[in-house]
């Protein structure tokens, strides 16, 4: 049963006591009120902070500034886009967001409402465009998938569908309807930019984000909720470039009557909340978050025994998620014994943190990040948690594509996937790991706190000559990268 607290979170630290009761345990860790930040630094600036003054700044001098001042001069322009990297902490971003993201998961006293919000950010994936990653993924995780994670499925899915940073990525602002008044505008004749359906934001609403291929919609049914969907965007202009928040633009709104699924929408700024609301009450979506869920916490291959529950907590609740959460750790609870699923890398990693106790020293402390000034090259030592997971195969803001990361644990069992293991296991020991080193019992307290067949893995350790090779063979072994 001990292995219940890795799957439902990234375990138990070797000096932490046991939850005797490991159900409610988990389960009490969700409810209707999101806690605060355990992160305690001064660097969490709201998505709309970020969008209007870093990546603001860092657009306008780049595409428009430094390309004009050097553009017979390579060298003089990378000197001037280096030192703007520094002035708008380009590379600092990410790395604080990852603080902020990995101190939930190894600080907090709700590691399972962590491990939750990891997953539903990865549904709502920003993948890696727009130097989003640099600037918005993180906030936008923060503000627009955790935050709404004590509310409806159907909230959380208007928000991040409507959301500045996925309007980017999935190019909405480009949804111009062709009968629209802004079609008919002259500049578009002279530029020769005719007003076009943008299908893509509609097409990953339905495929990635609500109802999955299998509800059977067709492609008409992508062009009509694209339709619905023109008039969202920002306005643009040089200097501001498309920072401006997110508004319904009448004037490039596809008018007339459109039909999704069989049923009619009119038009305007409201139809996109319906046809939201449609969507994620079609029994598909159910289904498909429900399958979801299961693939991420138990078995790639879940059973309709398993999601069952969890629809049904969805009906009963009106989607509210805090419910189809609970129903979820249930299941996973029930299915502890019989199944264990391959853990992505960086939940991985967080489990190697956690169950070692060296969360004294990892995420980065706040003091130090808060020590950092713009303008100034961002150190090796800051930068580490990104490039750490890079290595992995698994930055949270960096995802290559718009259906996230897989959850299929065959994508993360390659050879030089578990090498990095390897080598991460070894470099937490001597990294993160130093008090490890005078406690000569500390992997004897992590396999007796989290794995009910302790005798068996502490024979495997046993042949192992150092604390270090200890520390490399527990945390590769088949028992702790399956949970």
């Amino acid at each position: 049963m001990k292995n219940f607290f890795r799957k439902a979170a990234f375990g138990i630290g070797p000096n932490e006591k046991i939850p005797s009761d490991p159900l409610n345990w988990a389960t009490s860790q969700i409810t209707d009120k999101i806690p605060e930040f355990s992160w305690k630094g001064k660097y969490i600036l709201s998505e709309k902070e970020m969008r209007k003054t870093y990546w603001r700044e860092y657009r306008y001098k780049e595409d428009y500034v430094f390309r004009k001042k050097y553009k017979k001069d390579p060298e003089g322009f990378e000197k001037a886009r280096k030192q703007l990297e520094k002035d708008t902490g380009k590379r600092f971003w990410p790395n604080n967001e990852i603080c902020i993201r990995h101190t939930e998961a190894a600080r907090s006293n709700s590691p399972v409402l962590a491990k939750l919000w990891f997953f539903w950010a990865n549904h709502f994936t920003i993948s890696d465009t727009q130097m989003l990653r640099y600037f918005s993924n993180g906030p936008y995780q923060r503000e627009f998938i955790r935050a709404n994670m004590n509310q409806s499925f159907e909230k959380m899915a208007v928000d991040a569908t409507l959301a500045w940073p996925m309007i980017m990525h999935l190019d909405n602002k480009d949804n111009v309807g062709p009968k629209s008044i802004s079609a008919r505008h002259e500049w578009r004749k002279k530029e020769k930019r005719p007003a076009t359906i943008n299908e893509n934001h509609a097409r990953e609403l339905m495929e990635l984000h609500t109802i999955s291929p299998k509800a059977g919609y067709t492609q008409k049914d992508v062009v009509e909720l694209a339709k619905i969907m023109t008039g969202w965007r920002m306005s643009w202009t040089r200097k501001a470039d498309h920072s401006h928040d997110v508004k319904f633009d009448p004037e490039h709104h596809e008018p007339g009557k459109k039909y999704v699924l069989g049923k009619e929408y009119k038009k305007g700024r409201k139809s996109i909340r319906l046809v939201i609301k449609d969507l994620v009450n079609h029994p598909s979506c159910r289904e498909f978050i429900a399958t979801k869920l299961c693939r991420y916490l138990i078995t790639d291959h879940p059973t309709k025994q398993m999601i069952a529950p969890i629809i049904k907590a969805w009906e009963q609740s009106d989607g509210h998620l805090p419910e189809v959460h609970k129903a979820a750790i249930k299941v996973a609870f029930e299915y502890n014994d019989k199944y264990k699923k391959f853990q992505n890398p960086e939940n991985w990693w967080l489990q190697t943190i956690n169950m070692s106790g060296a969360t004294y020293s990892y995420p980065i402390p706040e003091k130090k990040m808060d020590r950092f000034k713009l303008g100034v090259l961002v150190s090796d030592d800051i930068q580490e948690p990104n490039w750490m997971l890079e290595d992995l195969g698994y930055h949270p803001y960096r995802s290559q594509q718009p259906n996230g990361y897989s959850d299929f644990s065959s994508d993360w069992m390659s050879t030089e996937l578990i090498i990095r293991r390897l080598l991460y296991a070894k470099k937490a020991f001597h990294r993160y790991n130093s008090e490890d080193q005078v406690d000569q019992y500390i992997h004897e307290k992590i396999v007796h706190n989290n794995f009910d067949n302790a005798d068996k893995i502490l024979k495997i350790l046993s042949k192992a000559k150092s604390n270090e090779e200890k520390h490399m063979i527990l945390f590769n072994l088949p028992e702790v990268l399956r949970a």
